[in-house]
């Protein structure tokens, strides 16, 4: 299982846990099986089509998935996974 890093705004989903564990082969069936533990995370995490909102970032092991294969991005047991929503301001 993975080591999925939840943010502040979402942590009243997961019991404000900050981190919980979840399993999936790559970063897509690892937020299903987030949503299936947490139910509401992935409509937070994605949109309609499925994929990742414009203002989500997802990190495994500290590399963004947009630069990888993004939700086919494959997942280890013992990675860490960061989801981390976008900072807007001045």
């Amino acid at each position: 299982m993975a080591n999925v890093r939840i943010p502040t705004p979402l942590r009243k989903l997961t019991n404000d846990l900050e981190v919980v564990s979840a399993a999936g082969a790559n970063v897509g069936e690892l937020i299903t099986n987030l949503d299936k533990a947490f139910p509401g995370l992935r409509e937070r995490i994605c949109d309609e089509q499925g994929n990742v909102r414009r203002f989500v970032n997802i990190f495994v092991s500290d590399e963004d998935i947009r630069f990888l294969q993004e939700l086919a991005t494959p997942v280890k047991d013992g990675d860490e996974v960061s989801i981390v929503p976008a900072i807007a301001g001045g």
